[in-house]
């Protein structure tokens, strides 16, 4: 998939932890972290980023991405979703029905070179539709319980005695990237869960950026790996 692109959508507002796009994280402006793993994944013919915001269009050429269009108001309110976003692009970018894009979040700090490259490779299988990051949760979920009436209840009753390694592993949506063709992007029929083939990634590699703590554990993870070269 030599003609893939990654798409990074990076509006200007951000209300929970202002700026988050651009800010300084672990010395380099968060976004810089996915641009470098695009860039040096080697899948992508193009690194773009979509942006409404003048500083993140300036900030995201300096690290080698482009900013070819300026993206519409319409598309860059709490309201906005996602694959709306990128089907956005793709139309700008006039790319073929059959062409790769990959949705890459800007706040993808922990996301792998080797990761993307496992995501694009994916789609060439003509049967594959979307492929989605995800990551194993580290507890049983079928073990999870309700409060009800002040008092827990389990939400799966028969998995209560069932040992953990008996359990059957459980995955959620890590929130760092997804790829599809560009009609699948346009098509409003078809979403991302849409028996999606998933690209795992490693344990202690997820986090979901959405507060200020998260913010800081983030920080505390990732200078943790970069001491130990991981």
């Amino acid at each position: 998939m030599a003609d893939a692109i990654a798409i990074l959508p990076a509006r200007g507002g951000s209300k929970r932890i202002p700026r988050k796009n651009i800010r300084p994280f672990c010395g380099r402006p968060m976004i810089a972290w996915p641009i470098a793993a695009a860039l040096a994944s080697g899948a992508f013919a193009r690194v773009v980023v979509s942006t409404d915001d003048a500083e993140i269009a300036d900030v995201a050429r300096g690290l080698g991405a482009e900013v070819p269009f300026v993206r519409d108001a319409r598309l860059a309110d709490d309201f906005a979703d996602t694959k709306s976003v990128i089907a956005d692009a793709v139309k700008r970018l006039a790319l073929p029905d059959d062409g790769v894009a990959c949705c890459l979040y800007p706040t993808a700090a922990f996301v792998g070179p080797q990761d993307l490259a496992r995501g694009v490779a994916e789609m060439d299988d003509p049967a594959v539709r979307w492929v989605m990051s995800v990551a194993e949760y580290t507890t049983p979920v079928q073990r999870s319980y309700r409060i009800a009436d002040g008092r827990l209840v389990p939400n799966t009753p028969e998995a209560m005695p069932k040992r953990s390694q008996d359990l059957e592993p459980v995955y959620f949506d890590a929130g760092q990237f997804y790829c599809a063709r560009a009609g699948t992007w346009q098509d409003p029929t078809s979403a991302p869960w849409d028996h999606p083939k998933p690209v795992v990634l490693a344990k202690g590699r997820v986090i979901d950026i959405d507060s200020p703590e998260d913010w800081e554990l983030a920080e505390l993870v990732v200078r943790f790996l970069m001491d130990r070269g991981l």
